[in-house]
């Protein structure tokens, strides 16, 4: 696993050998930045499930102002400090040992909204309806924000996507892999 594009490009990252953490693809990274390139700019972003915090950190290596990393794992949390140290972007970054709800909640009361949030959580767990409707009721995007959400349960995640204030405004797929792009309903 490496650093796609941006100043830390090429740079090899630690990654979590366990069987509830799968890195997101290259080709799948690839294609993502490219959809929201021009949104990354002095973007304020939430990696939201980070595992190792690849993420957050091909973020930040392509712009992002300030990136905050949420998992609940001790081990995911030590693997994203080392691999921020590695990139030399420790100083743009927050890092929240928490379960997703805690810190979303945390995040709130400090009145931190997000330009870009992306959502991979564990594919079998049904979580990521759940984030965005936090995020939505908790006011965590800003006017212009998107929420990304990476499943491979498409139809489940757009049928209970539509009771929610947030609109699919594209979604790609990846082999098994669906990207959702979400902003707010106005």
């Amino acid at each position: 696993m490496r650093v796609i594009s941006g100043t830390a490009r090429g740079t090899k990252l630690n990654s979590i050998d366990s069987i509830n953490t799968r890195p997101t693809l290259d080709r799948v990274k690839e294609s993502l930045f490219n959809i929201i390139m021009e949104k990354i700019d002095d973007s304020t972003i939430l990696d939201l499930f980070a595992g190792s915090g690849a993420i957050g950190i091909e973020f930040l290596s392509r712009g992002a102002r300030k990136a905050y990393f949420c998992d609940k794992s001790h081990e995911a949390t030590q693997m994203i400090y080392k691999n921020l140290e590695k990139t030399k972007f420790i100083d743009k970054a927050k890092i929240l040992k928490k379960d997703y709800r805690k810190c979303l909640k945390e995040i709130s009361e400090k009145n931190t909204k997000f330009d870009i949030i992306f959502i991979d959580p564990p594919y079998k767990e049904n979580l990521a309806v759940d984030a965005v409707e936090q995020i939505i009721s908790l006011e965590l995007l800003n006017q212009d924000g998107i929420i990304i959400v990476e499943t491979d349960e498409k139809e489940r995640e757009l049928k209970e996507l539509e009771k929610l204030q947030v609109e699919v405004y594209d979604l790609r797929k990846y082999g098994r892999v669906y990207l959702i792009f979400l902003s707010r309903k106005e």
